[in-house]
């Protein structure tokens, strides 16, 4: 689980280049201090990931409640980063304007939560339907799992539409499950 290196990387430099190239007045202001949270524990982690991942072993079996608020807001690496907070930055600006930041807030800090319990009872049924108790042990970091809530609740709000998915047109109705599968094949960890 320790893959983090410290420091200014080509994610973070490229991550910093984008919000520049949009520009810090049209990004609304939950959606920009999500971005500065997610930067700053990833310069300034709480803890090393080994004691914030996110496990059924370490959160259930040792009760250490804690890692469902601290692994969606610590990321693996720099590119770990990068993708996710360039997800965050586009479906902000979209959701956040529409719904107002106060609602927005409050629908961040719910998935950022639900995810977690979400990922533990899915870890819980694999260990139960295969018999196979290294399920428990699985850790994760990161905030992939409340952007793909982000999505569906953004092609709830703009039914209709067509995203491109590694350059190709999808219904954004299917689009967020296509691109789970893409980030699946592309960054299997």
């Amino acid at each position: 689980m320790e893959r983090r290196q410290r420091g200014v990387s080509a994610g973070l430099l490229l991550l910093l280049y984008q919000i520049s190239q949009v520009g810090l007045h049209n990004i609304p202001s939950v959606t920009l201090g999500v971005l500065v949270l997610n930067v700053f524990l990833f310069l300034n982690p709480v803890r090393p990931l080994s004691e914030v991942c996110l496990s059924v072993n370490e959160a259930v079996h040792r009760k250490n409640w804690q890692r469902l608020l601290l692994a969606p807001f610590h990321h693996a690496d720099d590119w770990h980063l990068y993708y996710n907070m360039i997800s965050m930055l586009w479906k902000g600006i979209m959701l956040e304007r529409k719904l107002k930041s106060i609602w927005f807030a409050y629908i961040i800090a719910v998935f950022s939560l639900l995810i977690g319990v979400v990922y533990m009872v899915l870890e819980l049924l694999l260990v139960i339907i295969l018999d196979d108790p290294s399920y428990e042990m699985n850790c994760g970091v990161g905030f992939s799992g409340v952007l793909f809530a982000l999505k569906v609740l953004n092609n709830h709000y703009n039914p209709g539409r067509v995203s491109s998915v590694l350059g190709l047109p999808i219904s954004s109705k299917y689009a967020c499950w296509v691109e789970l599968v893409a980030i699946h094949l592309i960054s299997p960890g």
